[in-house]
C-alpha cells in the first residue's frame, strides 16, 4: 500500500481553495525516494499496484457480498491523459459482473431534453458493485463552461455567470449527498496530466498506425483551449471536493504512478468501509449440515 501521507499530497480538501499549478503532473516520487531511480521507482509502483489488484478483487467480492454499498468512481482528465488505460489496468481482476463501465459521449437529443443529471441517474451502480463513468456530469461544468453556447440549445436563457455556476455545483453537492446517504461511496479522480506529455501522446497517436484511431480533429482544437479548461476543473474541484465525495489530483503524465494511485485509494476505500460477508443463522447451518449428509451420502 502507499503510505498514507503520500495520498494526502493529491487529495483535495473539503472548504480549501486549491490552484491546480500546485499539483505537479510530473509527480513520480517524494524526496526520501530520489536515491532510486526511475526504474527502480517503476518497479515499486508495479509491485503496489499488483498487490491492489489482488486486494481490489477480494474487497470488491466482500461489497458484492454485504450487498448494502455501491462504489461510484468518477474519471475526469483532458484528452490523452490515460483514463481508458487506467480502468483497463486498476479493474483488470475484478469480477466482470461486479463491476460496470459507463463512457459519457455528447448528449443525445433525448438526453438534452432532461435535467444535465438525468442520463447519468440511469447509469448508477446497484448495491454491491462498483461503477465508473469515464467523463461523468462533470462535463456540464466543464466542456460547457469552456463553450457556453451550448447552453443556449438546452435553457431559456441567455446569460451564464457567476451565480448559475454556483447553482450548478450545489446541484451536483446535493445530487452526490443524496447518493452517499443511500449507500453509494463516491470517489472522484482528476488525471492530471501536463501540456507538453499531452502534446507527445497526441504525436505518438499520429506516428503509429494503429493508434491514429484514437485520435481525432477535435481533441486538437479543444487543445486550444487549454486554460479556459485549467481554470473550469480548478474551479469545478475547490467548489464540488467535499467530506462526502472527495476529489484527487493524480499525477498523470506517468502512467505506472496514476495506475498505482488509483488502484490504491480505490482498494483502501472499499478495505475501511465497515462491510461483511453474510451471517449463516443456525437454522441456515442446519440446512448445510443436511446437504452435506445427502451429497457424502451419495
Amino acid at each position: 500500500m502507499i503510505r498514507k501521507d503520500i495520498l494526502e499530497l493529491f487529495h483535495v480538501p473539503a472548504g480549501k481553495k486549491i490552484r491546480l499549478k500546485d499539483f505537479n503532473p510530473h509527480w513520480k516520487q517524494t524526496p526520501e525516494f530520489e536515491e532510486f531511480g526511475k526504474e527502480a521507482l517503476k518497479d515499486r509502483a508495479k509491485e503496489v499496484l499488483e498487490q491492489n489488484l489482488i486486494d481490489l478483487a477480494e474487497a470488491q467480492q466482500l461489497l458484492y457480498a454485504d450487498g448494502r454499498h455501491s462504489l461510484l468512481i468518477v474519471l475526469q482528465a483532458m484528452d490523452a491523459a490515460g483514463k481508458d488505460g487506467t480502468i483497463k489496468h486498476v479493474m483488470s481482476g475484478v469480477n466482470p459482473q461486479g463491476c460496470q463501465v459507463f463512457s459519457f459521449k455528447k448528449p443525445s437529443t433525448e438526453e438534452l431534453q432532461h435535467n444535465f443529471l438525468w442520463r447519468y441517474m440511469k447509469s448508477l451502480p446497484e448495491r454491491g458493485r462498483i461503477g465508473i463513468f469515464n467523463r461523468s456530469y462533470y462535463e456540464d461544468v466543464l466542456v460547457v463552461k469552456v463553450h457556453p453556447e451550448l447552453l443556449s440549445q438546452q435553457l431559456p436563457r441567455e446569460k451564464f455567470g457567476k451565480k448559475f455556476w454556483e447553482e450548478r455545483y450545489e446541484d451536483i453537492n446535493t445530487f452526490e449527498q443524496h447518493l452517499v446517504r443511500n449507500g453509494t461511496i463516491i470517489l472522484k479522480f482528476f488525471l492530471n496530466v501536463s501540456k507538453d506529455e499531452q502534446k507527445r501522446r497526441f504525436l505518438e497517436r499520429l506516428d503509429h498506425p494503429e493508434k491514429n484511431w484514437k485520435f481525432s480533429p477535435s481533441d486538437l482544437a479543444e487543445r486550444g483551449y487549454w486554460d479556459e479548461y485549467m481554470a473550469a476543473y480548478e474551479d469545478a474541484l475547490n467548489a464540488t471536493s467535499t467530506e462526502w465525495a472527495p476529489w484527487y489530483v493524480v499525477p498523470a503524465d506517468y502512467k505506472w504512478v496514476t495506475r498505482a494511485v488509483v488502484a490504491d485509494i480505490v482498494t483502501s476505500t472499499i478495505r475501511g468501509l465497515d462491510i461483511h460477508y453474510p451471517e449463516v443463522t443456525a437454522e441456515q447451518k442446519k440446512l448445510l449440515a443436511d446437504a452435506r449428509k445427502k451429497l457424502e451420502a451419495e
